[in-house]
């Protein structure tokens, strides 16, 4: 069995909530996942990790953002050094207002993840966007940089955007295909 710490499924999840004006394709939210196809024994505790995951995933969809933390708590307690339960904790105290702390997961799922990693994915495309909101630009850039070359298109266009230059090449193409259509001259 392979380590896919999050399902295809929360992935897209995670993908509408980030960006909620884009249709709901799970086929958007993919990453790149070779980090994460390592194999990993299956035991009693990793499928009861496993299972409280899911229910914390559950729970917040529901909007029940004090049982989904319990259960992702639970899941962190069982296995500490499981990047995925953090990355999911941190979306559940975003979504409930902590910031602060949905920052401290997501540090600890990238340092347990190594940067690598559909999970590391993740938390860089969060933890990019929490920096967007608090106008650190630099970090924001940085994050989302790492998330692209993981293989994450939200974070591909999150660069595209947030790199001036871009914008002001966009904005320029944008004209010049406008003055085509109306067949006039560019200059």
């Amino acid at each position: 069995m392979t380590n896919n710490m999050i399902s295809e499924h929360d992935s897209a999840i995670l993908n509408k909530i980030f960006n909620p004006n884009q249709p709901f394709e799970p086929s958007t939210a993919r990453v790149n996942t070779a980090a994460d196809d390592q194999r990993e024994i299956e035991t009693e505790t990793t499928r009861e990790v496993k299972r409280l995951e899911l229910a914390g995933v559950k729970a917040a969809e529901s909007g029940d953002f004090k049982n989904s933390l319990e259960f992702f708590t639970r899941a962190i307690n069982l296995e500490p050094e499981r990047g995925s339960a953090y990355n999911n904790r941190a979306q559940a105290l975003r979504l409930k207002g902590d910031v602060e702390g949905a920052l401290q997961d997501l540090n600890k799922s990238i340092e347990l993840t190594s940067g690598k990693g559909q999970v590391a994915c993740l938390a860089f495309t969060q933890r990019g966007l929490i920096r967007k909101l608090k106008e650190d630009v630099e970090g924001a850039t940085n994050d989302f940089q790492k998330a692209a070359n993981l293989g994450c298109p939200f974070a591909k266009q999150q660069v595209v955007e947030m790199n001036p230059y871009s914008a002001m090449c966009n904005k320029m193409l944008n004209e010049v295909m406008v003055k085509l259509r109306e067949g006039n001259p560019v200059e």
